[in-house]
């Protein structure tokens, strides 16, 4: 992983589908190894091809959104590289999400097309809106399963050609919003190659690369590396899932260069490695989703594994701040090339050296906006800076310090999970007069939410009842572990609910 400056992937035509560009300039190079299998750039762009045709056959119109519910595969890579070709807007659906989360998301973006796995009971049950319509992929090797063509062949002369706005969206991937609602972040094709040339100019990239993905493709960290891979040249290892051996395993067989995780991610790995010594090709661990605890970062070291903790999200097209592997752990983290970063009280000043606020972003990464959401984004866009919410400070040597992800915000397991969506759901049930959710330390996954609740007079539901009531709601990992009956909640003098009093 040799390091590299300055706008290392504007030598390329990116206004054309990336896919496409690179396997004109690398055919033979390896692109992906999936499941044993390696495909070179020449018959990745050509399956995708392929992908883009079958959407367009069955009506996919250039800007159309298209809804995809689909995990780590072939399919799902496919599907995001047909978006270029075809130019249609890819909306990534996180699929830990319920029926009633996923009709939300639909209706929300005014997707007109919902892609899943044919057979995928819980897809089947959802409720498509008047003028949506259902495709399916039948078989789990490709998404061109929809109609049963055959890959075969080269990529089309002609994607070379093509000519894609990349000011436009390309992909919308919903984030949780503290009013409860989740918004959808879109994303250019501008963001993502301006996020792209900050991580290569900070940390290096280059064709020799391979990068481990484990992380799902449906959240930014994910795409992110698959996007950023492709623009290199370099090959993703991919991973349907998270799972510590596998991962173990492949860092040695596949000479993997890095990889991105969670804490608990990397604590579960380093489990399983035990005491044998550094894989060999490992340059760049990507440590996100929330601090890494101190013993977790002593194990890391001590095991030789290059840890780069990093600050990011969505709305910012992944990364924002990094501190490459080999720097002191008591610095901060270094913000990307291209990548402003100042901290601001509420008035929206900006503060000195080591004062803690508001973490605020601006640079060419920053989403234009959650997607038909215009108050949302003049919430949190001002004169160019997006207002994150988060807690940090700047030490005098220009360092980030990330101090709390959000005020109200619980990452558990490295997703982002909002308070106030988990009290909407609650105040639903007609026993609940008052809800207040707040994050208690767990050791495997960072947090896990717990509930305080006040019930109306004469009614008592059991924690059972609105564990079920719950789970029929929400994503597994947003319900509460556990559910507290108290008389009241703590208010403070305009009535607004204390989240950190809670239980205290």
């Amino acid at each position: 992983m040799n390091s590299t400056s300055g706008r290392v992937y504007r030598s390329g035509d990116w206004r054309a589908p990336w896919l496409g560009v690179r396997a004109a300039t690398s055919p033979e190079a390896v692109a992906l190894v999936f499941e044993g299998r390696s495909f070179d750039y020449a018959e990745l762009a050509a399956r995708v091809e392929v992908v883009a045709q079958v959407f367009s056959d069955a009506g996919v119109a250039r800007g159309d959104i298209v809804a995809v519910h689909l995990g780590n595969g072939l399919p799902m890579v496919e599907v995001v590289h047909a978006g270029f070709v075809a130019d249609f807007v890819v909306q990534l659906v996180n699929t830990r999400l319920t029926g009633s989360e996923i009709e939300f998301q639909l209706r929300d973006s005014g997707a007109r097309w919902f892609v899943h796995l044919a057979g995928d009971r819980d897809c089947e049950a959802v409720e498509l809106e008047p003028g949506v319509e259902r495709l399916c992929v039948r078989e789990p090797h490709s998404a061109a399963s929809i109609s049963g063509k055959t890959i075969r062949g080269d990529p089309d002369p002609a994607s070379g050609t093509r000519r894609i706005d990349l000011e436009s969206p390309r992909f919308i991937l919903y984030t949780s919003g503290t009013t409860g609602q989740p918004k959808g972040v879109a994303l250019t094709g501008a963001n993502l190659l301006a996020s792209a040339d900050g991580a290569a100019a900070l940390l290096g990239a280059d064709a020799e690369d391979r990068w481990l993905v484990c992380l799902p493709i449906f959240h930014i960290g994910g795409l992110s590396i698959l996007l950023r891979s492709v623009l290199a040249g370099s090959a993703v290892v991919l991973h349907e899932r998270f799972d510590p051996e596998a991962v173990d395993r492949d860092l040695e067989r596949e000479r993997i260069t890095g990889i991105s995780l969670v804490a608990n991610m990397l604590a579960r790995v380093l489990e399983v490695r035990g005491r044998r010594a550094k894989p060999q090709h490992l340059a760049c661990v990507l440590v996100g989703g929330g601090p890494v605890p101190v013993p977790l970062r002593e194990a890391a070291a001590q095991a030789g594994f290059p840890v780069a903790p990093t600050y990011g999200l969505t709305e910012a097209a992944s990364q924002v701040a990094t501190r490459p592997p080999g720097m002191s752990d008591d610095r901060g983290l270094v913000p990307l090339p291209g990548t402003e970063v100042q901290i601001m009280d509420e008035a929206g000043h900006v503060l000195g050296d080591d004062e803690t606020g508001e973490i605020c972003v601006r640079g060419d990464s920053v989403m234009d906006g959650y997607w038909q959401r215009p108050d949302a984004t003049r919430d949190v866009l001002h004169d160019g800076w997006l207002h994150t919410g988060d807690v940090g400070a700047i030490d005098r040597e220009g360092g980030l310090h990330v101090f709390d992800r959000r005020s109200d915000l619980i990452v558990s397991g490295g997703e982002n999970i909002y308070p106030a969506e988990i009290e909407a759901v609650l105040l639903s049930h007609p026993a609940i007069a008052e809800a207040g959710v707040r994050g208690r330390e767990d050791e495997t996954y960072g947090a896990r939410p717990v509930a305080w609740l006040v019930c109306f007079a004469d009614q008592a539901p059991t924690a059972e009842e609105l564990g079920a009531f719950c789970r029929a709601r929400l994503a597994a990992y947003k319900c509460p572990v556990d559910y507290r009956f108290v008389a009241a909640l703590p208010r403070n003098a305009t009535g607004k609910l204390v989240r950190r009093r809670l239980g205290g």
